[in-house]
C-alpha cells in the first residue's frame, strides 16, 4: 500500500470491521473502505477457534477491499480480552557530568530501564506509554531534551498481554492474507477516535462496551493513567434477556437494538412488542417495560464495574471531565443518562471523530475503536504533527521497543 493509505481491523467479539483510509493533502482522514461482518471463533475478546476467527476476518478485508477498489496488505488490529494487564512504571537515567544537556539518547536509556520488567515468559509487552520526565526533581516535564540536569526520570504506563493471545490473534490476521503492522489495545484507539486533548489533560475515563467485554482507559493530565478489560458486555445484556423473556438469542438481540432502553422510567407501561417463542412456531407478547427494566440491572451492574476498576487504579475522583461510552452497547437509549445518575460524573457517548469519506456509516460508537486505530497509524509514522505519546512493541515485529520509542521522540521533540 501507498503510504498514505492506511488500513484497521477492529476484531470484537460481536463483529469485525476493516477500514481502508487515505491522509489527504490536507492532513485529513478520508475514509475510502468499510468491511463489516460478523464475528466468529472470537469469544471474549479472545480467539477461541483459529480457522472461524480467520474466515471471519478474510470475509471483512475482502468486504473492504471491494468498497476501497484497493488490496489491504498489513494493518493496525485491535486487541481485547481480560488477559490485558497495565502498570505504571518508571526509568530512570543518570546524566553523567554537569556539563552537558539531557540528549536524546539519555531518553532512550530511561525507557529501556522503564519496560525492563520480570514478566513471566507468557506474557509479551504491547505498549510503552511515556506519560511524562521528571528532571532532578522537577515534576511534568513534557520535554527534557536540552535541559540540565543529573537524574532523569521517565513516567511509563506499559500493557502486557498474554502471548499465546497475541500469537492466535496474529496468526488469524496473517492467514486472511494481512500484516500485523501493530497491535493496539482497543481502548487506547477508542480514545484516539473520541477523546478531546482537554478532556484528556482534565482526567477522562473512556470505557468501550463491546459484546464480550468492556474496555477501560484513565487519562490524567493528558496521557493514558490506568487501562484495563472486564469479562462482561453487551452479550450479558442479551442473555439477561433470553433468561428473563424465555426467547431465543438472535430475536431478543433484535430487540434488543431495536426497542431497548437502560431507563424504564422513560418507557410507557403500556407498550408492548412482539419477540419470536422458542421452537420459532409462535410470537408472543412482551412488556417494553419490562426489557428495559432487566437491561437497567445489567448496565447499572457494567457501569459500577467500570467505577470500581477505575477508583482501584487510584484515579481518586481526577477525572473532571467524567466518562466517555463507546462501544456497541453505547448505542442503547438512556445509557447516558443511566450512567449520570449512578456514577454522578458527566457522561457523554463517544462517536469517532475526524474523518471524512465514508463518515456516514461510521458515526455510531460501535466503530470507535475501528477509527481510532487509523488515527494511531497516523500518529505512529509521525504525520499530522500528532505526538504520539507511545511505542509498540510486539513478538512478531523486528523493530524493537526502542526503534519505535525513537520514532515517537522523533516526532515530540522538535529536530
Amino acid at each position: 500500500m501507498k503510504d498514505n493509505i492506511l488500513a484497521s481491523i477492529d476484531v470484537g467479539s460481536s463483529k469485525i470491521c476493516t477500514l481502508v483510509g487515505e491522509l489527504t493533502p490536507e492532513e485529513d482522514l478520508r475514509i475510502l473502505g468499510v468491511g463489516v461482518t460478523s464475528s466468529r471463533g472470537v469469544n471474549k475478546g479472545m480467539v477461541d477457534n483459529i480457522q472461524e476467527a480467520t474466515e471471519a476476518i478474510a470475509s471483512s478485508v475482502e468486504k473492504a477491499e471491494r468498497s476501497s477498489g484497493g488490496r489491504v496488505l498489513s494493518a493496525h488490529v485491535s486487541i481485547s480480552g481480560n488477559h490485558v494487564n497495565s502498570l505504571n512504571n518508571r526509568g530512570i537515567a543518570t546524566i553523567p557530568g554537569r556539563e552537558r544537556p539531557i540528549t536524546k539518547r539519555d531518553i532512550d536509556r530511561a525507557i529501556e530501564e522503564a519496560q525492563a520488567l520480570n514478566l513471566p515468559t507468557n506474557r509479551e509487552i504491547l505498549h510503552v506509554l511515556p506519560r511524562y520526565f521528571v528532571v532532578d526533581g522537577q515534576e511534568h516535564v513534557s520535554d527534557p531534551v536540552g535541559m540540565y540536569g543529573q537524574r532523569l526520570d521517565m513516567e511509563t504506563h506499559i500493557v502486557s498481554g498474554s502471548l499465546t493471545a497475541v500469537q492466535n490473534l496474529t496468526q488469524c490476521v496473517e492467514g486472511a492474507g494481512v500484516q500485523v503492522e501493530a497491535l493496539v489495545l482497543s481502548p487506547l484507539a477508542s480514545a484516539q477516535a473520541v477523546l478531546e486533548e482537554e478532556e484528556k489533560r482534565q482526567g477522562a475515563i473512556v470505557a468501550d462496551i463491546g459484546g464480550g467485554t468492556t474496555s477501560i482507559a484513565v487519562f490524567v493530565d493528558g496521557a493514558v493513567f490506568h487501562t484495563s478489560v472486564l469479562p462482561v458486555g453487551g452479550y450479558h445484556l442479551t442473555h439477561d434477556l433470553v433468561a428473563g423473556l424465555r426467547a431465543p438469542f438472535s430475536a431478543v438481540e433484535e430487540l434488543k437494538t431495536e426497542f431497548g432502553s437502560a431507563l424504564p422510567s422513560q418507557v410507557n407501561p403500556e407498550d408492548t412488542v412482539e419477540v419470536e417463542a422458542f421452537g420459532g412456531l409462535r410470537r408472543k407478547e412482551v412488556s417494553r417495560r419490562r426489557v428495559a427494566e432487566i437491561l437497567q440491572a445489567r448496565v447499572e451492574e457494567i457501569l459500577e464495574m467500570i467505577y470500581i476498576d477505575a477508583k482501584r487504579a487510584g484515579f481518586d475522583e481526577m477525572v473532571a471531565a467524567g466518562l466517555v461510552l463507546t462501544g456497541g452497547s453505547a448505542s442503547l437509549i438512556g445509557i447516558a443518562e443511566l450512567a449520570e445518575q449512578v456514577l454522578r460524573m458527566p457522561v457523554r457517548i463517544g462517536k469517532p471523530k475526524g474523518i471524512h469519506g465514508l463518515a456516514d456509516t461510521l458515526n455510531s460508537p460501535a466503530y470507535a475503536a475501528s477509527v481510532g486505530l487509523l488515527h494511531w497509524s497516523i500518529m505512529e509514522n509521525g504525520h499530522n504533527g500528532h505526538k504520539p505519546g507511545f511505542s509498540f512493541k510486539s513478538p512478531l515485529q523486528i523493530k524493537g521497543v526502542l526503534e519505535t520509542a525513537r520514532r515517537w521522540l522523533k516526532a515530540l521533540i522538535p529536530q
